[in-house]
């Protein structure tokens, strides 16, 4: 089970980054009325399955307060800072940077919980990142030349920031034996609510844009990118813990490079071999369980 969520984590989270690119080219739709409205909708389609499902926890006021934190760093202002991200850097590169979570979870998981990471998390994330770097070299060599570059990278990293900070919470509802799902879905709503509020206060129109590559980029970014992938992911957490779960970040920019070979031309270059073993390399040595070596007895 942890293999095959953690595969749909990969895959589905990797995608999300052209599906936010897609949207944002389809029109010119204020940031905070994109994101109001992917998880609005992720919202009430979590709490509308859960309620026919009778799955829908009673959660107490503590319980919700930290729901409505949650929402605000991991179904909000982290993505305002992907959002505007995207705008100054490649989505490719925004996927490098949020491969940090890795060291943002067990930095954090050490500060709020005391979770030392097992030895053999540092060799695998520093193979993790240092195939990172080298798969996009070339990327990043060419981002050193634009104006924004430092904006588009403060953004993601903060982003990246917010998002480990809600995996912290969501370690606390485990802990607390809250429902994922229930705690994910409120979590969800609140942060839709307080983005649709800020976007209301600063007067911007929150119509969703009615053309089809908006809406179905919508759809695809709420359905798939929020309700399974954020249901995959921290259930993940609460299987394997913060720092194990968040490695499989290390793998978006895998997928959308991918992607980026066939619908986009990219060409894979010596130092982009080396990056992508790299990662191979750094999955095995955190996620295989290696033999026991004996030494043979003779008699």
């Amino acid at each position: 089970m942890n293999g095959v969520l953690y595969l749909a984590v990969v895959l589905i989270w990797g995608t999300t980054w052209i599906a936010i690119f897609l949207q944002q080219t389809a029109a010119q739709t204020p940031v905070l009325t994109a994101v109001f409205w992917r998880f609005l909708m992720a919202a009430v389609v979590m709490l509308l399955v859960l309620r026919l499902a009778k799955r829908l926890h009673k959660l107490n006021r503590r319980d919700h307060a930290f729901c409505v934190i949650q929402g605000c760093c991991v179904f909000g202002f982290n993505f305002v800072c992907f959002y505007h991200a995207a705008a100054w850097i490649s989505t490719g590169l925004e996927s490098v940077i949020f491969s940090m979570a890795v060291l943002y979870n067990a930095l954090n998981s050490w500060i709020f919980f005391r979770q030392r990471p097992a030895f053999r998390f540092l060799p695998a994330t520093v193979l993790g990142l240092g195939g990172m770097i080298a798969l996009f070299w070339h990327d990043i060599q060419t981002a050193d030349s634009h104006p924004h570059l430092l904006w588009g990278v403060g953004l993601s990293a903060l982003g990246t920031l917010g998002f480990s900070l809600g995996n912290m919470i969501a370690l606390r509802h485990q802990r607390q034996r809250c429902d994922i799902l229930t705690t994910n879905s409120y979590a969800m709503l609140y942060g839709a609510l307080i983005m649709g509020v800020l976007a209301w206060v600063r007067g911007e129109a929150l119509t969703p844009t009615w053309n089809l590559q908006w809406m179905g980029a919508l759809s695809y970014l709420a359905l798939f990118g929020s309700v399974i992938g954020f249901g995959a992911y921290f259930t993940l957490v609460g299987r394997i813990g913060a720092s194990q779960a968040a490695y499989s970040t290390l793998l978006f920019p895998l997928v959308a490079l991918t992607l980026s070979t066939f619908y986009e031309g990219y060409t894979w270059h010596v130092n982009a071999i080396i990056g992508l073993m790299m990662i191979l390399v750094g999955n095995a040595v955190m996620f295989v369980r290696w033999p026991r070596v004996y030494r043979s007895q003779t008699a």
